[in-house]
């Protein structure tokens, strides 16, 4: 849709509120300060996003857009085991966005380089300075992401990693919230080199207002597993982004479970630049909005530039008490990606009449031998099944919420740590308990 004049100047005075409210590190290096130059420069010419845009029309970003940031009550429910808690990994801990050397292990881990970017980009050498804004520019087109642009330019802290051989553990980056009007921007950078093997964990709400962007570079025959985990705090609002490139023979995926949340938007962009390469991305999202508003969108734009390779879009979204969903995905096949095999599926399960879920399912082919598919689909718990169990004497609430784990296995599934997968489904069970006692 064409914008006025007004509608452009409004734009752009947004845009340079918001870039006057935000400060750049100093100290940096010659290419970090004209990898931030170039990433304002990016902002700036799309400008902040707002309704009228066409992947925003079901979101309003008004809140993550603001100069001033929304105040989010920190959780104050029952003390819970922190996710990921059984499972041996180095914990990297930010605390509003900053790091904290206190709460986190030593940096050190076999087969992969841990350092944090306020360090890096200070030195003049170093091999993120070929990645840093570099997949958040190729992700920019052909839908500018305007919101990773200014995660680029202003991102003061983050993590840098470099997996060389196989990861002996996951790598835990642990995100708490101790200000009720923090307003933190991370940003963190994967290198995985040929063969290498690494996986990174996410958990925690991170701050009153988060914005995070992910650039993972897979190379050829390397493997990049991530795990995360949005949740808590009930008046957090998020954005994130992951930018993935994908070598020849790699494997990517990618699990996000969601539960809670005033606004959260994930998106994920992933480009296949080489044959044979696989792709899986997945995600579960729980919205009660009985307490506090909820409103969950996950966006995907997975582009296939090799031939043969595999991607999976897996999301499904269980909503009550007028929580709202959004799924937009979309696989662009190019001419030269020839044996395409994409799949995508988004549904919902939605427990009564004031719940929403909104879907844009997209295809767009331009090679003439693939297998792609993508369906989407809204609906109510099933009333034969649920028949079922009652009749053989379960509750009618435990038999909503067993049918409830089995609409989301499949999304479960797509996580190849079996470990992983038994820690998602505890805390998937946990919370539908507190809902059935509440």
């Amino acid at each position: 849709m064409a914008q006025s004049a007004a509608q452009k100047q409004a734009r752009a005075d947004q845009t340079e509120t918001r870039i006057a409210g935000l400060s750049a590190p100093q100290g940096q290096s010659g290419w970090a300060a004209e990898a931030r130059a170039s990433a304002l420069g990016r902002l700036r010419e799309a400008g902040l996003p707002n309704r009228r845009d066409e992947y925003w029309k079901f979101t309003d970003p008004a809140t993550l857009t603001q100069e001033a940031t929304p105040r989010a009550a920190l959780f104050e429910g029952a003390e819970e085991v922190p996710i990921f808690s059984g499972i041996d990994r180095l914990r990297i801990v930010f605390v509003d966005g900053v790091f904290d050397p206190a709460q986190s292990d030593d940096l050190s881990l076999d087969g992969v380089e841990i350092e944090r970017l306020s360090d890096v980009m200070t030195k003049d050498i170093h091999w993120a300075r070929d990645l840093y804004g570099a997949l958040e520019t190729r992700g920019q087109s052909p839908v500018a992401r305007p919101l990773a642009a200014l995660n680029s330019a202003f991102a003061a802290d983050g993590i840098v990693i470099r997996a060389t051989g196989k990861a002996s553990r996951p790598i835990s980056l642990v995100y708490l919230h101790g200000d009720e009007a923090s307003d933190a921007i991370l940003h963190h950078v994967v290198r995985v080199e040929p063969g290498a093997d690494v996986t990174v964990l996410e958990s925690g709400p991170a701050a009153a207002r988060f914005n995070k962007c992910m650039e993972v570079d897979v190379a050829d025959g390397g493997a990049f597993h991530h795990v995360r985990a949005q949740g808590r705090d009930h008046e957090r609002r998020a954005v994130t982004h992951i930018f993935a490139r994908l070598g020849e023979g790699s494997t990517y995926k990618s699990f996000t479970l969601t539960a809670n949340g005033v606004l959260t938007r994930n998106e994920h962009v992933v480009e296949f630049t080489g044959d044979d390469a696989i792709a899986h991305v997945a995600g579960a999202a729980m919205g009660d909005a009985a307490s506090a508003p909820f409103h969950h969108d996950d966006t995907v734009f997975i582009t296939h530039d090799a031939q043969r390779c595999e991607s999976r879009q897996v999301f499904k979204k269980v909503l009550r008490n007028g929580a709202e969903g959004v799924f937009q995905g979309k696989i662009l096949v190019k001419p030269d990606a020839q044996k395409t095999d994409g799949y995508q599926i988004s549904q919902a399960l939605l427990l009564d009449e004031d719940s929403s879920f909104q879907a844009k399912p997209e295809l767009e082919i331009y090679a003439d031998d693939v297998q792609c598919s993508h369906g989407s689909t809204t609906g109510a718990i099933d009333e034969t099944a649920l028949y079922y169990l009652r009749s053989r004497g379960v509750p009618v609430a435990e038999a909503t919420d067993l049918l409830i784990l089995a609409f989301l296995a499949e999304t479960i599934e797509e996580i190849d740590d079996e470990r992983l997968r038994e820690d998602i489904r505890e805390r998937l069970e946990q919370w539908l308990m507190r809902r059935r006692q509440a």
